[in-house]
C-alpha cells in the first residue's frame, strides 16, 4: 500500500500550471536532446537541441570534450529550404513517432568522424565540423532513409520506391528498377515499421562492397480507403493496410554491388518447417531483422506467422543460399516471440541474443547453433515442437528481472553493458555492466531513486546516461565505463531559471504502492499523485491507463508536466499496470493471449475497488483516460462495469480488432479467420449500448494508424440504440493529435466534459 504521510498538505503558493503552458515553448521540462552520438574518434558529442522558442525544432550542436565548449553546427531555420515534406516522409515519421518534430530529426556521423549527414526538409547536406554544410540533394521528393555506407564511401537513399546510390560528393543514380506502384525497394513494409520496431530496409556490408535490399510487393494487401478530413477538404488515400486475416505484403531480400549489379535473391524459403511455416504460401513470414557480421556474414531474423519462432538464418552474400543457424520457440506453448534489438554478432564469430526462453527477458552468448526436436523423454508439453540447444550458450544473466537494453560491448575488456529493472523494484530501470564469458554477478553503475537510459560509443568505452525521476526531469551525462560521471550533456537543474521552477512550490510528489490483481495473487504497481487537499473532504480521480501489451506505464521518472497541470486542477492522477503489461516478465504478459479485453479489464477494475475505499477519494468521481489501446479499454471498462466509473475518455480506440493491422493484432489473438470467438469476445461494438456513463470519444480524422472506422463504426452503433455521447473529432489529425494549440484545446475539451457531468473537486 502507499504511504499516506503526504496526502494531505497545506496548499503551496504559486501559479497554477495550465494546460496551455504546458505544452507551450519554452518546454516546461527543460532542454530534452535527441540521438546524442560520439563521433568516431570519441572527441565529440553531438546531439538534437529543441529550441527555447519552438519546442518541437531541433538543431544540431556539438560539444568538444576538449575544450569543454558547446556550438551550433546546423541551424535548421537558416540551411532548411521549408519545403514540405512528401506523404511518404510524413507517414514514416508517424511510424517512428516523430510527426510532430520539424527542423532536423536524424543524422549520421561519416566513417572519418570529419562530416556529418544531415536529412533537412525532404533533402540532404554534409555538414562539417567548422560550420559549413554541402547541400547533397535538391529535389521535390523527399529523399527517405538516408544512409552512409559503412566507410562512408556512398550515400543511399530511397526516392520514388527505388534504392539509390552515389559515391559522397557526387550524382546518386537508382540501383534498383523502377516497377509497379506496389513495388517499393529499399523500405520496410508497413506493419515492420508500425510493429516491429524495424524502419529501414536495406543495410550495406561492412567495407562497403555489397548491400542487402529489400523487395516489397504491396499487392496482395488489401486497400483500407481513408479519407483524410481536413480543415479545409479532404484527400482522400488508398493505404495498402493489412487488417488482421488478411494477406500480407511479400517481402524479398537481395544482395547486390553499389551500382546495383550482381543481384542475387536471398532464398528466404526453402529452409522453413513445414510444420511451423505455411507449405502453401511460403512468402506468408515477417522479415523481422538483417544484420552484417563484422566479417562480413549476412544475417536473416525470419518470423513465422503466428510469431511463435524465430529463425536466425547465415545468407551467403555471394549465392543468397541461406541455411538456419538457430531456432527459438515461444517460451510457453500459450504465447508469442516478443521481437528485439538486443542482439549484437562479435568479431570472435559468437554473437550475444535476448530472449525470455528462462521466463525473463536476459541476455545469452551463443557460439554455434543446433535445434532439435523433443523426443518422448522430454516434457510431454513439449513433445514434438522445437526447442533450442546451443551446448556452447552461456547466460550472462539471470534472476527475476527484465534486460531492457543490450547498450555496448567492450569486447576487448570483455564487458557487456545492458539498463534493466531490479527484481526488488521493476518502476526503476539502471545500467549494468557483466562479464563477457559469464563468469560473476552484473555490477550497477549507476544510482538508485532515479530511472536511466544509456548509449554507448562503438568501442564501449563512454557511456551516455539520461536519468529522472518523479521530482527531476530528465537529466544526461558521461560517464565512463564504471559509471563515474565525466561531465553533464544536460544537466537540468530545477533552479531559479528553469521554466518549471515557478510551479515547484505547487509541486506534488508521487506516490507508489501494489494491490493485489483479479487472480488475488499478482501484485500490481500503481502510481497516485493528489493535490494539497483539506481534511475530511474527499477529491475525484483522473484514472490513466493505457492497459494493453506493451508500455510499461507505472515507473519511477519524470512524466511530464501535464499530471501535475491536473492535480493542480484538484484533481487525483491515479494509473496502474495490468497484467499484459511489459517488463514484468513471461508470466505477467501471457494472459492476454486471444484474450484481449478480458483480464485487463479485471485488474483495471480492482484498481478503482481500491481507490473507493481511500478515505480522501470520492468513490462517485473516478474518470477514465485511455488512448489508442487505452481508449479501447475506456469502452470496454464502461461496458463491464456500469456505474462503477463516473465517466470515461477514450481517445482514438481500436473498437474492432479486424480493423487493426497483422503483426500486432495476431501476435496476441490469433487469425480471426481460425478463432473468431476470442475477437467477438474482444470486439467494443457488441456490448456498445451496455455504456450508460457519460462518454467523450476524441479521434484524429486523418489516423492511418488506427483509422478511424473504428470510431465511426462505434458513433454508428451508440445512435442506432440511442445512447447518448459527446465527441471531438480533429479534422487532419492522425493518431498523434498534438501540437502547442490543439493539445491544450482538447485537454481543455476533457475537462469540460468531467465538469459538465459534474466530475469536480470539492468547494
Amino acid at each position: 500500500m502507499a504511504d499516506d504521510s503526504n496526502m494531505n498538505a497545506t496548499p503551496e503558493s504559486g501559479p497554477d500550471l495550465t494546460f496551455e503552458r504546458v505544452f507551450a515553448s519554452p518546454s516546461i521540462d527543460g532542454p530534452s536532446p535527441r540521438q546524442a552520438k560520439l563521433s568516431p574518434d570519441g572527441r565529440y558529442l553531438t546531439l538534437l537541441r529543441n529550441r527555447d522558442d519552438d519546442r518541437e525544432r531541433y538543431d544540431l550542436w556539438a560539444f568538444d570534450r576538449e575544450s569543454g565548449a558547446w556550438r551550433l553546427l546546423v541551424d535548421s531555420e537558416k540551411l532548411g529550404s521549408g519545403r514540405e515534406l512528401s506523404e511518404d516522409e510524413k507517414m514514416q515519421r508517424e511510424r517512428a513517432r516523430i510527426g510532430s518534430l520539424k527542423g532536423i530529426v536524424s543524422y549520421e556521423w561519416t566513417a572519418d568522424g570529419q562530416g556529418i549527414l544531415v536529412p533537412l526538409d525532404g533533402d540532404l547536406y554534409l555538414a562539417g565540423l567548422d560550420g559549413t554544410a554541402t547541400r547533397l540533394t535538391d529535389t521535390e521528393e523527399s529523399e527517405l532513409n538516408p544512409a552512409l555506407s559503412s566507410k562512408s564511401g556512398y550515400v543511399s537513399f530511397v526516392r520514388d520506391r527505388q534504392l539509390w546510390v552515389g559515391q559522397v560528393g557526387e550524382d546518386a543514380q537508382p540501383i534498383t528498377p523502377k516497377e509497379a506502384d506496389t513495388i517499393r525497394w529499399g523500405e520496410a513494409e508497413f506493419v515492420a515499421q508500425e510493429e516491429m520496431g524495424r524502419l529501414t530496409g536495406y543495410w550495406w556490408n561492412p567495407d562497403d562492397s555489397r548491400i542487402a535490399v529489400q523487395r516489397t510487393d504491396e499487392s496482395p494487401v488489401g486497400i483500407v480507403t481513408r479519407a483524410a478530413i481536413g480543415a479545409t477538404g479532404t484527400k482522400v488515400y488508398d493505404q495498402r493496410y493489412p487488417v488482421a486475416g488478411s494477406a500480407n505484403a511479400i517481402v524479398e531480400l537481395f544482395v547486390m554491388d553499389p551500382d546495383g549489379g550482381n543481384r542475387v535473391k536471398v532464398d528466404l524459403t526453402s529452409s522453413q518447417d513445414p510444420e511451423l511455416y505455411d507449405a502453401a504460401d511460403p512468402n506468408d513470414f515477417y522479415l523481422a531483422r538483417v544484420d552484417w557480421a563484422p566479417d562480413g556474414r549476412l544475417f536473416v531474423q525470419r518470423q513465422n506467422r503466428e510469431q511463435t519462432v524465430l529463425d536466425l538464418i547465415e545468407v551467403d552474400p555471394a549465392t543468397g543460399e541461406s541455411s538456419v543457424l538457430y531456432v527459438e520457440s515461444a517460451a510457453s506453448p500459450d504465447y508469442w516471440i516478443n521481437l528485439s534489438d538486443n542482439y549484437k554478432f562479435l568479431k570472435d564469430g559468437s554473437f550475444l541474443w535476448w530472449s525470455e526462453l528462462d521466463g525473463y527477458g536476459h541476455l545469452y552468448r551463443s557460439f554455434q547453433g543446433l535445434r532439435y526436436r523433443a523426443g518422448d523423454t522430454a516434457d510431454p508439453a513439449l513433445v514434438g515442437t522445437y526447442l533450442p540447444i546451443i551446448p556452447t550458450t552461456r547466460q550472462l544473466t539471470t534472476g527475476a528481472w527484465v534486460v531492457t537494453k543490450l547498450v555496448g560491448v567492450d569486447q576487448q575488456a570483455g564487458r557487456v553493458f545492458f539498463t534493466a529493472t531490479t527484481e526488488q523494484d521493476p518502476l526503476e530501470q539502471h545500467v549494468y555492466s557483466t562479464a563477457l564469458d559469464g563468469s560473476g554477478k552484473p555490477t550497477r553503475l549507476t544510482e538508485p531513486g532515479f530511472t536511466h537510459s544509456a548509449s554507448m560509443d562503438k568501442g564501449a568505452k563512454t557511456l551516455l546516461i539520461t536519468r529522472s525521476s518523479h521530482d527531476q526531469p530528465a537529466q544526461s551525462y558521461l560517464a565512463d565505463a564504471d559509471g563515474k560521471r565525466l561531465a553533464w550533456v544536460e544537466q537540468n537543474a530545477l533552479g531559479a531559471d528553469h521554466p518549471y521552477a515557478p510551479y515547484l512550490a505547487s509541486h506534488r510528489p508521487a506516490q507508489f504502492g501494489t494491490i493485489k490483481a483479479a487472480d488475488g495473487m499478482t501484485d500490481l504497481h500503481y502510481k497516485i499523485v493528489t493535490p494539497a487537499m483539506a481534511p475530511g473532504k474527499k477529491y475525484p480521480v483522473f484514472y490513466h491507463h493505457y492497459s494493453g501489451p506493451g508500455p510499461q506505464i507505472v515507473t519511477r521518472g519524470w512524466d511530464g508536466a501535464l499530471q501535475q497541470a491536473v492535480v493542480d486542477k484538484g484533481y487525483i492522477w491515479f494509473e496502474l499496470d495490468n497484467r499484459g503489461s511489459a517488463n514484468r516478465g513471461v508470466a505477467f504478459e501471457q494472459p492476454l493471449y486471444r484474450a484481449m479485453g478480458s483480464v485487463e479489464v479485471d485488474d483495471q477494475r480492482a484498481g478503482a475497488e481500491f481507490l473507493k475505499t481511500l478515505p480522501y477519494v470520492d468513490g462517485d468521481k473516478i474518470a477514465l483516460y485511455g488512448w489508442s489501446y487505452g481508449g479501447y479499454m475506456t469502452l470496454k471498462q464502461l461496458q463491464a462495469d456500469p456505474g462503477l466509473y463516473a465517466a470515461g475518455i477514450s481517445g482514438a480506440p481500436v473498437t474492432k480488432w479486424e480493423l487493426y493491422d497483422t503483426h500486432y493484432t495476431e501476435r496476441y489473438m490469433g487469425d480471426p479467420n481460425t478463432v473468431p470467438e476470442a475477437y467477438q469476445a474482444a470486439s467494443a461494438l457488441p456490448d456498445a449500448a451496455k455504456m450508460t456513463d457519460p462518454l467523450l470519444l476524441i479521434h484524429g480524422m486523418a489516423d492511418d494508424n488506427v483509422v478511424f472506422e473504428n470510431s465511426s463504426a462505434l458513433i454508428a452503433q451508440l445512435q442506432e440504440a440511442n445512447v447518448p455521447f459527446e465527441m471531438m473529432l480533429y479534422p487532419g489529425y492522425t493518431h498523434r493529435v498534438s501540437g502547442e494549440n490543439i493539445s491544450p484545446h482538447l485537454w481543455n475539451t476533457i475537462f469540460r466534459f468531467l465538469e459538465s457531468h459534474g466530475v469536480t473537486p470539492p468547494e
